[in-house]
């Protein structure tokens, strides 16, 4: 499939890329999609809750009651789980949330979403750029010229760009990865997906083993 390129206003360069057909144009599987967005959910997560259990309660260990003939349930000291202030039965502990992925899963599951955004036109190649300061206003005539102004966008470029970075970091429909750093999860989150052309080399590089 042939994609053209425009420039930073949205104009056709006149030239065209040619998607590999090993990244862009496989059958997506869902079932690989959602266990990649499954991990990268889950290595979010940080895993610290945590509520205390009988034996970390600080309270007496007297027994409030006889066992028999109180007229109610029996229990023991005041750290029972059955009364307010006490233990908590089955709490959460901390623990981390992460597991693995097969390498191939991730590459499937990636390859799979960048099917979607190709099937669904939202893939827009552009000529590689970058602005001389950080400017949020020149991030938004890029963005409006390109038609993404009021859409949730992922800029993709070859390499790190402090200056592209943080023209777009105060805007909330806008975030900007490198091209090794893209995953499913940023992919499906987005819109639409800018990617310059030195940057969807670098995508099909690593994507193409």
């Amino acid at each position: 499939m042939e994609l053209s390129v425009l420039n930073i206003k949205g104009q056709d360069t006149g030239r065209k890329v040619v998607l590999s057909d090993k990244v862009f144009g496989v059958e997506p599987n869902d079932h690989a999609i959602y266990l990649d967005v499954k991990q990268y959910l889950a290595d979010q997560r940080q895993g610290t809750a945590k509520s205390k259990e009988r034996s970390e309660i600080s309270g007496s260990t007297r027994k409030l009651g006889r066992q028999k003939g109180g007229g109610g349930a029996r229990h023991g000291d005041i750290n029972s789980p059955l009364l307010r202030g006490g233990a908590r039965v089955f709490g959460p502990k901390p623990r981390d949330y992460s597991f693995k992925l097969n390498k191939k899963v991730k590459q499937l599951a990636r390859r799979s979403a960048l099917a979607y955004k190709v099937q669904e036109e939202a893939l827009i190649v552009v000529e590689d750029f970058t602005f001389e300061a950080p400017r949020t206003k020149s991030f938004l005539e890029v963005a409006g010229a390109l038609g993404v102004a009021d859409k949730k966008v992922l800029v993709v470029l070859p390499g790190s760009d402090k200056n592209v970075y943080l023209s777009a970091r105060n805007l909330p429909k806008a975030k900007v990865v490198i091209a090794s750093d893209i995953n499913t999860y940023g992919i499906l989150d987005s819109a639409v997906l800018v990617v310059t052309e030195s940057a969807l080399e670098n995508i099909e590089a690593v994507l193409n083993k």
